[in-house]
């Protein structure tokens, strides 16, 4: 089922783990290239041929960025990716009104990078108020208006989760924002290409983009920074002041214009991706759910994006069913928190229980996953959960009808 060789003769596994990284799109290696050998000017070069190719192909790139989600391209910075956009947006926007404002507003579901820059700026006197998500894995509307103080600066709520796929009520939360004339900031590397989004209509005032989640290179992204009404920003970076003096260092323009035509892309194939993967997403799970029981989906079933599947599979331990999975690629939750034995602080935040919560896994579907792929997982999938709960004698117990929540466990 499509699993491609290493070069060595050994087959690699099917890839379903979009969230994690894409794979490049070959329209946007091709439109790379030449950026890569012959036009390799630095676009801030200003006094011959070289520096303005690569600048008109750097604003070109910022153009095809910006008519993704509805932007002027004078409001979009390029950076490394989403963890710095992330990080230039809170950090940024809190140290520059800190002298009026000292109060934050985010979720307890956000990736890893908004959570560590809020509590940095904990160690700087800031506060933070961490909204707690209901079980279907969004916020409360109300308990996000009480939790507005006289000095919040800024709101940070990610569109898409990368570990659940549920989706915010961002539209919500933006008029609520502009209507107390708090900033607002999405995570929306998940998001992007993926579902409409448009900065205007959302009332979103920054926006962190990744290009390697939407078929696009790695080591690249942007944010979006609204100019009316302004957003200021204090840059975390001190260089030659180049992207409007927020984001010093040499755009990387082969990166940049991979990254304008995985958008540009993007937007044209939304629509078409989103039915494909919707269809294939809707397969995997009947599939799976019609023939294994205790089955769980986490998070909300309808406000959802549908290439993000996660499922607990009761009485089997996540990393023996991903280990014994080991011909298609997965994994139990974010790629930048997987190698802690912690069950995901996403399924705890949702209120799952620890044991589904160690039992979980997430699928990825995307532009090239393949039918014949996903039927392959969902063979592999029921074949090894029905394996391992036959040596599990919590599974034995269940199927005798006992309570495993009444049993009183003793140590030994």
């Amino acid at each position: 089922a499509g699993r491609s060789g290493d070069g060595g003769g050994a087959l690699r596994p099917l890839y379903m783990d979009v969230q994690a990284t894409t794979p490049l799109d070959p329209r946007v290696l091709d439109s790379m290239l030449p950026y890569l050998t012959a036009y390799y000017g630095n676009p801030h070069s200003r006094t011959h041929a070289y520096g303005w190719e690569s600048e008109a192909a750097m604003e070109k790139a910022r153009r095809q960025v910006a008519d993704l989600i509805g932007a002027d391209s004078r409001e979009i910075i390029f950076t490394s990716g989403a963890t710095e956009s992330n990080n230039m947006a809170i950090k940024g926007v809190a140290r520059f009104y800190k002298s009026r404002k000292k109060h934050i507003i985010t979720t307890q579901t956000e990736h890893k990078c908004v959570l560590d820059s809020c509590r940095s700026l904990e160690t700087e006197g800031f506060r933070v108020t961490y909204l707690p998500v209901k079980k279907n894995g969004l916020i409360d509307l109300k308990e996000l208006e009480v939790a507005f103080q006289p000095d919040t600066s800024l709101v940070s709520v990610m569109t898409v989760n990368n570990e659940i796929g549920v989706k915010q009520p961002i539209h919500d939360i933006g008029e609520i924002c502009r209507a107390r004339k708090v900033f607002f900031h999405t995570d929306a590397a998940q998001a992007i290409g993926k579902i409409p989004m448009d900065v205007n209509n959302m009332k979103i005032d920054l926006m962190s983009i990744s290009g390697h989640k939407i078929y696009g290179p790695k080591g690249v992204g942007a944010i979006y920074v609204r100019r009316r009404p302004r957003v200021r920003l204090e840059p975390l970076q001190s260089g030659g002041g180049q992207e409007r003096g927020l984001r010093s260092g040499t755009v990387p323009t082969p990166l940049a214009v991979g990254l304008g035509v995985a958008c540009e892309v993007a937007q044209q194939e939304m629509e078409y991706d989103h039915k494909r993967i919707s269809k294939l997403a809707e397969r995997l799970v009947t599939k799976i759910m019609s023939e294994v029981p205790d089955v769980v989906m986490n998070g909300d079933r309808e406000h959802r994006y549908p290439g993000c599947i996660n499922l607990s599979f009761a009485y089997v331990e996540g990393e023996s069913l991903l280990m014994a999975l080991k011909d298609v690629a997965l994994s139990s939750g974010s790629a930048c928190t997987s190698a802690s034995l912690e069950p995901s602080y996403v399924l705890r935040a949702i209120g799952t229980d620890e044991d589904l919560a160690h039992s979980s896994i997430r699928f990825g579907i995307g532009r090239f996953t393949t039918e014949e792929e996903v039927d392959y997982t969902v063979q592999k999938c029921i074949q090894h959960v029905k394996r391992l709960r036959e040596m599990s004698p919590l599974w034995e117990m269940v199927q005798d009808g006992i309570d495993l929540k009444s049993i009183k466990w003793t140590q030994h």
